[in-house]
């Protein structure tokens, strides 16, 4: 089964082909900041990305006809389930007029049809960024009109997970895990037997500080920030997203400098670096409630860590100190998010899950 997999990021675009659970053909191109700046909006980007990407099939002397299936990365839609979905004229107009935000990641269906097309293939997007699998009570906040919403490194989380269940012999749709993403953002997720029924927002200002985000934040003193104009709302809004965390602390978002930093004695490293880990390890333990049984017992089939902060044996392991007691501790590392789309969309061509259909919300 050859799958074709296409991964747009902010300056790069990540391309490889997949023979069944196998990249036999990898490539990640490089866009420029000044090329791509040259840009409005997300979508004009496509020509542009299409011809790098067709320079690489010439390279590659790669026949179209000979795909069984073109996988994207999925990109900011209305909040959907996860799983497979194929790529749709109405998810490319949605993703064009991008009612729910810009985003690189938006180019992956788009690029995905064009391929497929030439091939006489389906497109697929697995498990975007929008999954919403959240139980009811987990949307309620304390405030009428503002709802906690579901973004999350779910391709990543799921792909994992599947990877974790495979190892301990479990079926991940019959199994609970925990699943963390320790990226530039981090997120965690309690999957209740295939669903992600609650999870720690990348992006809207939860959870643990980050390389670059500042995680939750005790809120008056942030509105007296902004009350007292040190800080506009747009520049809080800036912290929060890519300005925050180790960056905002220590310079730099890179956790090998922060570890360097610490093998030459420097204590605020050292600080840093432990708190980054009690902050991860405490949100893991409070999505143990979630997963709790009748009688308040928590077994979990693994708590998963991955991203590229999992690659620090000391940082994982400062993190197990503290997380053991809910299950085993997983580390799955690696391109996990190509793969993820690759086995995504080779098990809906083999019918052991379904082709699921994107429909726009109403406006």
């Amino acid at each position: 089964m050859r799958v074709f997999v296409i991964n747009p990021g902010s300056t790069s675009t990540r391309l490889a082909l997949y023979e069944d659970d196998r990249a036999v053909l990898t490539s990640e191109l490089h866009h420029p900041k000044g090329e791509i700046a040259r840009f409005t909006h997300i979508a004009d980007q496509f020509a542009y990305r299409l011809a790098a990407m067709d320079g690489v099939l010439g390279q590659w002397n790669l026949d179209p006809a000979s795909l069984h299936g073109v996988a994207g990365r999925g990109g900011l839609l209305r909040p959907m389930e996860g799983g497979v979905y194929e790529v749709s004229a109405e998810m490319l107009d949605e993703l064009k007029s991008a009612p729910h935000g810009e985003h690189a990641c938006n180019l992956g269906a788009p690029l995905a049809r064009e391929l497929a097309d030439r091939a006489g293939v389906g497109a697929y997007i697995v498990d975007p960024v929008v999954t919403d699998e959240l139980d009811d009570v987990a949307r309620i906040t304390g405030l009428p009109g503002i709802r906690r919403r579901s973004l999350f490194h779910a391709l990543s989380q799921r792909g994992v997970a599947r990877t974790a269940a495979a190892r301990r012999g479990v079926d991940y749709a019959q199994a609970d895990f925990i699943v963390c993403h320790m990226g530039g953002g981090i997120s965690i997720g309690a999957h209740r037997r295939g669903r992600v029924v609650e999870v720690v927002n990348a992006l809207d200002g939860e959870g643990p500080f980050s390389p670059e985000r500042t995680g939750g934040l005790p809120l008056v003193p942030v509105l007296d920030l902004i009350e007292g104009g040190e800080r506009t709302p747009g520049e809080m809004k800036r912290m929060v997203q890519r300005e925050g965390g180790l960056f905002a602390h220590l310079g730099t978002n890179d956790l090998r400098e922060v570890l360097g930093r610490m093998a030459r004695g420097d204590e605020a490293a050292a600080r840093l670096f432990h708190a980054l880990a009690y902050g991860v390890a405490r949100h893991i333990g409070s999505l143990a409630p979630v997963l709790a049984d009748g009688e308040g017992r928590v077994a979990v089939a693994a708590v998963v860590l991955t991203g590229g902060l999992a690659r620090s044996n000391l940082f994982v392991n400062e993190i197990r100190r503290m997380v053991g007691y809910l299950g085993p501790v997983e580390v799955v590392v690696g391109d996990e998010e190509m793969a993820a789309l690759a086995r995504g969309v080779t098990r809906a061509l083999r019918g052991e899950e379904p082709v699921k259909h994107y429909a726009p919300a109403r406006r």
